[in-house]
């Protein structure tokens, strides 16, 4: 912990770069943001360079922003386009940084690779998503296109003079792609870390579903991410349809994307809106902590994600999650111990949600051992990320 409250005497910012950021709500955003946050407590400067929205976010930090235009299959998402920006280009000549972090390959990765020729800086880049999955969506009509942006997204890792990954199954995915370079995994952190002690945890769960109106005799189920296909949203709703009249349970979504709409109908079809809620995006983070805390099982049936911060998030509030084996999310999990596997079809995922409706011991000790294994503090985290910049700034300075 060096780092987070040291006040070194240094000259230029320290720059992270991603092609989100808020009013856009996503694991690597909120990334993004606690990486500045904390930066800046410990006394350091830093820099978020992401393209323009047209929803102002006050922040406490500088945040340079660039040309940007919705894209219309993933909104709310947008694409920067620097090369049709005649300003930023000029901003980052004339801004000093000490260190580039890249956290997206695509437009503010190139301007990461930019600064890092052009200042002689180091580059870091961190490997967040399944990149191949979501050009394959978006690229649905234009299949051809998208080995050339694979290559492309290489080419940027082969720039950077490290690549972090959040987790070490991550390799598998970033070694299909055909990345050979070396590898470190920096794990990320959590801002709920220390909302509930482990012994108060089961008194907060109680007070939160009372804030929340959620009735304490049920199954209280939830879902927080991007409402997309690939996170496996449709065998969530295909179980519970099986559950009906066998387990007394609520289940809530939290977030929005391309699926939301053809999901909404997928519970009209089931018969499920007595017992299912869409509750669109919560961008309030207490109350998001209050749907995680209020919840007895959170629902992942997902191969897409690499390391999804929304099950750290579940865990600081005592709720365990269901996962998928061999998902390379499930990598932190030991059934039955601190989360739960399964087979990615509705009749297996919904065996495993009655087994627990019926075993409310096993699910307590696992509330607790999700809660002791798998949360870290932010402010722990970036701690640890200072004193990996100072390293790789010091090395790169002595060449």
């Amino acid at each position: 912990m060096k780092g987070l409250y040291s006040h070194p005497e240094e000259k230029g910012l320290y720059g992270i770069f991603n092609d989100s950021f808020p009013p856009i709500l996503d694991g690597v955003t909120l990334t993004v943001e606690n990486y500045a946050r904390w930066l800046q407590e410990s006394g350091h400067t830093p820099c978020v360079v992401t393209p323009w929205n047209p929803v102002r976010q006050e922040c406490a930090y500088s945040v340079m922003k660039y040309f940007s235009l919705p894209i219309r299959s993933r909104r709310p998402y947008r694409y920067g386009y620097p090369k049709l920006d005649p300003f930023i280009w000029s901003r980052l000549r004339k801004t000093d940084f000490r260190i580039v972090h890249c956290h997206c390959p695509f437009s503010s990765g190139r301007l990461g690779v930019y600064v890092k020729k052009t200042q002689g800086v180091p580059l870091i880049g961190t490997f967040h998503s399944k990149y191949r999955t979501d050009l394959q969506h978006s690229l649905r009509r234009m299949p051809w296109l998208v080995p050339i942006i694979m290559n492309r997204i290489i080419s940027f890792f082969n720039s950077c003079d490290e690549v972090w990954i959040p987790q070490a199954q991550v390799e598998e995915t970033v070694r299909e792609y055909g990345y050979k370079g070396p590898l470190t995994v920096v794990e990320n952190g959590n801002d709920f870390a220390d909302i509930a002690g482990s012994d108060t945890l089961f008194d907060y769960k109680r007070e939160a579903k009372r804030r929340m109106g959620f009735d304490e005799e049920s199954l209280n189920l939830l879902f927080v991410g991007q409402h997309i296909w690939e996170k496996g949203v449709k065998v969530i709703i295909e179980a519970l349809a099986k559950l009906k009249g066998k387990v007394a349970f609520n289940m809530n979504f939290v977030g929005t994307g391309f699926a939301a709409g053809e999901l909404a109908e997928l519970v009209r079809q089931e018969r499920l809106e007595n017992c299912v809620r869409l509750n669109g995006v919560v961008s309030d983070r207490k109350k998001l902590s209050d749907f995680y805390a209020a919840s007895d099982l959170f629902l992942f049936p997902s191969f897409y994600d690499n390391a999804p911060l929304v099950l750290r998030e579940a865990a600081a509030m005592g709720t365990p999650a269901i996962l998928l084996e061999g998902s390379t999310a499930s990598e932190m999990i030991r059934d039955g111990h601190n989360g739960f596997l399964t087979q990615r079809t509705p009749g297996h995922f919904a065996a495993r949600i009655e087994q627990l409706w019926h075993d409310r011991a096993l699910l307590r000790r696992s509330s607790i051992e999700a809660r002791n294994t798998l949360v870290r503090s932010w402010q722990d985290v970036v701690g640890e990320v200072i004193d990996r910049y100072d390293v790789i700034i010091r090395r790169h300075q002595s060449k």
